[in-house]
């Protein structure tokens, strides 16, 4: 009987395996792909009566607002393309080409924002709106938020119209307080009106929103911009967006330079309100369960993170004790001890890659007397398998962080005899963490620079090379983007070169740890590291890091200085001989003779971008033509020099107090003679 032909491979075999649980279904639910749904399993009816439920169902179809023709679609295309390109003569020109790209899509704003060529476009347009231009697009979309905010592309769109209408709504606020704006409520709609009449949009439907994958982020830039919180913060940015977003580019940056900044905004009264109200509306209307489900949600995560930074910034320790706020959702049992329902949650997103996260931003912001409870219910006793995880390692980090000084003791001694682990792992992020915090809380560093020694070894020179993975035999014939890339692939060199910066940045044992190993190092080791885009930095802070560490300079100075040639024209390298001029403070005839090797170099230098730049910091120019005030300045006596700058200004000032001196003498003149003739007429009169 001929057998059956079957095809082989892993791919097939899978295939098959495929095919025979189609056949048996399993009662599992299935999981979304678009990860826009929570996957959220409730038996029974958490609230019978229907009152205060949290839908997470999706608010039905969107709509279909209509495709662009082939001639509007290369219209706005090429529209886009000119935009990005910026080859205008002046403003002015500009201002009319965007005035007529408004004119023509007027009436097809839904169209362009949900269209996946001309999307695009649409967020550049808000970008360089006016005023006025934004509040008319911002009435055009009122009405289609919901459908907008959960579109692909027309998501982007939104997000960008409320970071752009957030300073608007900032100065209309100002204008209003100080009465130049008294006719702007009746005369025109706010911007803060616009923003309430988008809260109440939404309100309905915030369950799903925030499990969407799309809208998810609109829901987040909208709290954001009703919270006051700065735009252009770090952490804001890291919670609005991910890092595969595509940034649409301004022709002209400083247009939105002066509309982010790191500061806190001004926000009008009903914003606190409608912010307690939208998320009043996400806690009540889910239980504990549902909270915790969400909390390890790719989508709903940071949505989660940014409601208790919120709830923790603005009420702080009495939230901390309100039974319907959000961090008593998700940990009501006060105290939470071990054997807790909340001990249990708390220990499962611990090592959660996603819920860490959560946690990391619970142990951040929480008050004082509740993260004192939380670290020695939860965490003291567990300091080292917690430093060995990879992932709870970072929530261990943020808690170590806000220790005093004798809880931050006791950390070291428990966490020092995991040294060896740890650096054989490169989990080198706590160690940096205990060398940073034992220099703020100035904890004595003795026993972490023990075990440093006994993990990385005893001669120095080995030491720093295998703290600092210096090996050049891969890369050294790559490009420097190819170099980057590989680098970027592996961020255990990034980290253990931070992790040799801040014990540099800490005096004692540690600090010695590093310069001991640089000055046991040959010169063509030494030169290796000064190209290694990670290690390179290591020997840049040597050398600038405090003004204790002459004695280190003195020795390394005269070594580094022989290398200066093979580093000027080099792109890492460039940076360490910029360095080298703070390094040689207190050196004058070290910094005279790198002067004199980059004056014999000078094609070689002037012929690469890193040997220009060198050129400029060391100011050679003045070295060439004005060689005695080059002098004084590497010797630190910079009293008596003036810059060029200085000397345009007293040019200036005695240029203008002589104009004024003649001015002056001609009108004296001018009066003398009035006086002359008047005195003329009188003797005669008087003849």
């Amino acid at each position: 009987m001929p057998k059956e032909h079957k095809k082989r491979g892993r791919r097939e075999e899978k295939k098959r395996k495929r095919g025979q649980e189609d056949e048996f279904p399993t009662s599992k639910r299935p999981k979304s792909n678009e990860g826009s749904e929570a996957d959220i399993i409730v038996d029974h009816d958490p609230h019978p009566n229907g009152a205060d439920y949290l839908s997470l169902e999706a608010p039905g179809e969107i709509p279909f607002y209509g495709l662009l023709d082939v001639e509007e679609q290369e219209y706005f295309k090429r529209a886009d393309t000119i935009l990005e390109l910026n080859q205008f003569n002046d403003a002015e020109e500009r201002e009319l080409f965007l005035a007529n790209v408004y004119q023509e899509a007027s009436g097809k704003e839904l169209k362009i924002a949900n269209s996946q060529s001309c999307s695009r476009l649409m967020e550049r347009l808000i970008l360089m709106s006016t005023p006025e231009q934004l509040k008319v697009l911002f009435r055009t979309f009122s009405g289609h938020f919901l459908n907008l905010a959960q579109h692909r592309f027309a998501s982007h769109c939104c997000e960008a119209l409320f970071l752009q209408a957030a300073p608007l709504v900032t100065k209309e606020s100002k204008e209003l307080t100080r009465g130049k704006a008294r006719g702007l409520a009746e005369e025109s709609t706010t911007a803060e009106s616009l923003f309430l009449n988008l809260t109440k949009e939404l309100e309905q439907n915030l369950g799903y929103l925030m499990t969407d994958r799309f809208a998810s982020h609109t829901l987040r830039v909208l709290l954001v911009v009703l919270s006051g919180r700065p735009l252009a913060d770090a952490h804001t940015t890291t919670l609005l967006q991910s890092k595969k977003k595509e940034n649409i580019k301004l022709p002209s940056p400083e247009k939105t330079s002066s509309s982010f900044s790191n500061s806190t905004r001004t926000v009008p009264a009903s914003f606190p309100a409608a912010l307690d109200r939208m998320m009043r509306g996400i806690v009540a209307g889910l239980d504990t369960n549902n909270l915790r489900a969400l909390a390890s949600h790719p989508v709903a995560n940071p949505l989660l993170q940014l409601l208790l930074d919120i709830e923790f910034g603005r009420l702080g320790k009495s939230k901390a004790k309100d039974l319907s706020s959000l961090f008593r959702k998700l940990l009501p049992d006060d105290p939470p001890e071990e054997g807790t329902e909340s001990a249990s949650f708390f220990n499962a997103m611990l090592y959660d890659a996603i819920g860490s996260r959560l946690m990391e931003v619970l142990l951040t912001n929480s008050p004082g007397k509740t993260f004192k409870v939380l670290y020695q219910n939860l965490l003291r006793d567990r300091l080292p398998s917690l430093a060995k995880n990879e992932t709870a390692s970072y929530v261990l980090i943020k808690a170590l962080g806000r220790l005093n000084k004798e809880d931050l003791q006791q950390a070291v001694e428990e966490i020092c005899p995991q040294t060896q682990l740890l650096a054989d792992r490169s989990r080198t992020s706590v160690l940096r963490c205990l060398v940073e915090r034992c220099q703020v809380r100035e904890v004595d560093p003795g026993p972490l620079a023990i075990s440093l020694k006994e993990a990385y070894g005893q001669q120095p020179a080995e030491r720093l090379s295998k703290m600092l993975q210096t090996s050049l035999a891969a890369t050294e014939t790559m490009s420097e983007e190819g170099r980057k890339n590989v680098e970027n692939q592996d961020p255990t060199k990034a980290h253990a070169s931070l992790l040799a910066q801040s014990m540099l940045e800490t005096p004692g044992p540690l600090r010695d740890m590093i310069t001991e190993g640089i000055l046991a190092m040959d010169n063509s080791i030494l030169l290796q590291i000064a190209k290694d885009r990670s290690a390179t930095r290591v020997l840049q802070k040597s050398l600038t890091c405090s003004s204790d560490t002459a004695r280190y300079r003195r020795m390394i100075m005269p070594r580094l200085a022989a290398m200066t040639v093979g580093l000027t024209t080099d792109p890492v390298g460039s940076h360490v001989v910029d360095a080298f001029w703070t390094g040689s403070e207190g050196l004058p005839f070290i910094r005279e003779k790198i002067a004199q090797h980059l004056i014999e170099h000078e094609a070689t230098l002037r012929d690469s971008i890193p040997g220009r730049a060198v050129w400029r910091n060391w100011k050679m120019d003045m070295y060439k033509t004005k060689r005695r005030d080059w002098v004084l300045e590497a010797k630190g006596q910079t009293a008596g020099i003036k810059t060029g700058i200085e000397l345009a200004r007293e040019r200036y000032a005695a240029q203008k107090q002589g104009t004024q001196t003649k001015g002056r003498g001609q009108r004296q003149r001018i009066a003398s003679s009035i006086r002359t003739g008047a005195n003329a007429v009188v003797t005669a009169g008087q003849g």
